[in-house]
C-alpha cells in the first residue's frame, strides 16, 4: 500500500495518507473506448492522529466505464458514469485538504500479465484524458499536474463536517486542443491511483472576509475612493458581506475569466462580476473587461414593461396593468443576449453546477410619493404611465432623499431564480443577470450621478448596463446604468452600452477556492 507522510502545523502532530483506490482506463479497439479492469483498496481508509482524524469513503464498488469515446465536456452529463466519493472530517480539527491521482500503470503492468497486449499510455497523451469533478470540467491531466501528482482538487473541512464528490473521466473532442485525442491513443493503458492528504486548516475565503468586515455602514452619499474594505448588510437570506471603494483584492478566477466579487450573499455563495480574460487593474481603460460593447436593454422602449428582465406581454402590445407588464413572459434584448453567453462559456464549458441558483433582483415596485418625492400618481407601473422605481427611491435620485441601499428584493415576482420558488420566481433560464443599482451604491459610487473614478466598479472605457429599473418618464423606459465616469447614471432601454454579466459561485464550489485575491494571486479553485 502507497503511504506518503504530511506533517502539519503543530510539530507533534503527523498525518499518515493512504492509498484509497485505482482506477484503471484502457484504450482499444478501432474506436476509442476505455474500460476499468483493476481496482483496489475495497474497503474504506481512515487516517488519524490524536484528535487529528479524517477518512475518505466509497459511496459504491468501484468505477466501471465501458464505450466511452472522446467527446465535448458539454456532453458530459449526470448519465455519465461517476464515482462518487465523500470525505469526512470526525476530528476536532478543522483541515486543509488535497486530493491528487498518481500514475500506477508501471505498478500493474508489473505484477499482472493480463494487461500485456496493451501499451503503457505516453506522456504527451497525459493531456487527452480530462476529468470532471462534481459536474465541472476541471482540467485534463497534464495541466494540474505538480511532479507525479495531479491535483484534482484542494479544500477546506472544518471539524464534523463531510463533502461529497464525483468524478468522471472522458477522452478530449477538440475542447481543449486543436485535433482532439489522436488514433494512437488507442491501445493504452493507464492506472490511476487516488489519495486524500490533509493537515490542521486555513480559514477559507469566505472566513478571512467576513473576518476583515467593518460592520454596518449607514451613509452611502459619498464617493468611495480609497479601499475601505468590507461592510455588511442583510440580504434575502442573511448577512451578505460587499466590498467598497478601491478594493484590489476581490479578483476571482474562474471559467477561464476573471472576475471581481461584489458581495458574499447571506447563503454563503459568491456574487461576481465579469472582468475580463486577464486581470485587470482599477480603472483600465479597456473594452474587453466587458463581453459586449453595445447591447440594447430592450429594442422596445415606449412602455413601462420595457424596463423588465422579463416582462408582459409579449411583443410591442401595451401593458395594461402593472400585474401584466410584470409577468415575465418575454425575455428582454439583453438577457438573451447574457443568456447565450452564460450557454456557451459556462454551461456548455462544464462550470454550470459551480454556480448556484441565487436571486437577482429587477426591482419593479413602485413605492409612490413617501419615499420617491414624486407624485403619487406617478406609481403605476404600466403603460405609457410616469412611474418611478424603487432604486430611484434609494439612490437618492432627489436630493432630500438620502441614499439607502438595499440587497433585499421588495417583490418576489422581481426575485429571479432559475428553480428555487421559495425566495425567487423560478423565471430564468440560466442562473445569471447584472449588478444592481444598490450594488453600485454600497460598491462606492455616491449618490446618483456622483462622478468616481477610483472604486473598483469604474470603467472608463464603456457605460454599462444595470439590473435596476430607474423609470418611465412618460415616452421612454429607462434604467440604471454605470457611466464611463464611474457615475451611477440612467440612460432609456434603446441606448447601446456594455455588459458585464453577474453570477453566484456556490457556498459548496467557493469552500474550494484559494489565493489572496489579488491580480497575480487571483481566488481561484
Amino acid at each position: 500500500m502507497n503511504t506518503t507522510i504530511n506533517k502539519v502545523l503543530k510539530s507533534h502532530m503527523v498525518l499518515a495518507v493512504l492509498s484509497v483506490f485505482a482506477v484503471v482506463l484502457m484504450a482499444g479497439g478501432v474506436s476509442y473506448s476505455l474500460f476499468q479492469v483493476d481496482k483496489r483498496n475495497t474497503t474504506n481508509q481512515t487516517v488519524a492522529v490524536g484528535t487529528l482524524d479524517a477518512n475518505i469513503t466509497s459511496i459504491e464498488g468501484g468505477i466501471v466505464v465501458s464505450d466511452l469515446y472522446p467527446e465535448s465536456a458539454s456532453t458530459v452529463g449526470d448519465d455519465h458514469k461517476k464515482y462518487n466519493f465523500t470525505i469526512s472530517n470526525t476530528g476536532t480539527y478543522d483541515i486543509e485538504y488535497t486530493v491528487y491521482l498518481k500514475d500506477a500503470t508501471d505498478e500493474l503492468l508489473a505484477t499482472t500479465n493480463e494487461y500485456e497486449s496493451y501499451k503503457r499510455i505516453s506522456n504527451e497523451h497525459y493531456q487527452y484524458i480530462n476529468y470532471k469533478l462534481d459536474g465541472n470540467i476541471v482540467s485534463n491531466l497534464t495541466k494540474k499536474q505538480t511532479g507525479e501528482k495531479f491535483v484534482i482538487m484542494k479544500g477546506f473541512l472544518k471539524a464534523g463536517a463531510s463533502e461529497d464528490h464525483s468524478i468522471q473521466f472522458f477522452l478530449d473532442n477538440k475542447d481543449t486542443t486543436t485535433t482532439g485525442a489522436p488514433n494512437e491513443i488507442a491501445g493504452s493503458i493507464l492506472s490511476l491511483d487516488i489519495y486524500f492528504e490533509g493537515g490542521v486548516g486555513e480559514e477559507t475565503i469566505i472566513d478571512k472576509i467576513i473576518a476583515s468586515s467593518n460592520g454596518v455602514r449607514n451613509e452611502f452619499d459619498d464617493p468611495a475612493t480609497t479601499d475601505e474594505g468590507v461592510f455588511e448588510m442583510e440580504d434575502d437570506y442573511g448577512t451578505s458581506y460587499y466590498y467598497r471603494g478601491a478594493v484590489t483584492n476581490n479578483y476571482v478566477k474562474f471559467a477561464g475569466f476573471y472576475w471581481r466579487i461584489i458581495r458574499i450573499n447571506g447563503d454563503g455563495s459568491l456574487r461576481i462580476m465579469y472582468d475580463g480574460t486577464q486581470a485587470y487593474a482599477n480603472g483600465t481603460n479597456d473594452a474587453g473587461r466587458f463581453i459586449n460593447t453595445s447591447t440594447k436593454y430592450n429594442t422596445n422602449y415606449n412602455d413601462a414593461k420595457y424596463v423588465g428582465w422579463m416582462y408582459g406581454p409579449a411583443g410591442t402590445d401595451s401593458s395594461t396593468s402593472k400585474a401584466q407588464a410584470q409577468t415575465n413572459t418575454a425575455d428582454s434584448t439583453i438577457k438573451e443576449i447574457v443568456d447565450a453567453w452564460y450557454k456557451t462559456n459556462i454551461e456548455d464549458a462544464g462550470y454550470g453546477s459551480a454556480v448556484s441558483d441565487t436571486l437577482f433582483c429587477n426591482d419593479r415596485s413602485t413605492p409612490g410619493k413617501a419615499t420617491t418625492g414624486w407624485s403619487a400618481d406617478k406609481e403605476l407601473g404600466y403603460g405609457t404611465n410616469t412611474t418611478a422605481y424603487g432604486a430611484t427611491a434609494r439612490t437618492k435620485v432627489w436630493n432630500s432623499i438620502a441614499s439607502a441601499p438595499t440587497f433585499n428584493c421588495a417583490q418576489k415576482n422581481d426575485a429571479f431564480t432559475v428553480n428555487d420558488t421559495s425566495k425567487g420566481n423560478g423565471a430564468l433560464t440560466y442562473p445569471v443577470g447584472l449588478i444592481t443599482a444598490d450594488e453600485i451604491v454600497a460598491a462606492g459610487s455616491g449618490k446618483y450621478r456622483t462622478t468616481n473614478n477610483k472604486y473598483f466598479l469604474y470603467n472608463p472605457s464603456a457605460w454599462y448596463w444595470s439590473l435596476s429599473s430607474y423609470n418611465f418618464g412618460g415616452a421612454y423606459a429607462n434604467v440604471f446604468a454605470v457611466a464611463a465616469s464611474g457615475q451611477l447614471s440612467h440612460t432609456d432601454v434603446s441606448s447601446s452600452g456594455a455588459v458585464a454579466p453577474v453570477i453566484n459561485l456556490s457556498a459548496k464550489y467557493v469552500k474550494t477556492l484559494r489565493g489572496t485575491g489579488t491580480t497575480t494571486d487571483p481566488y481561484q479553485a
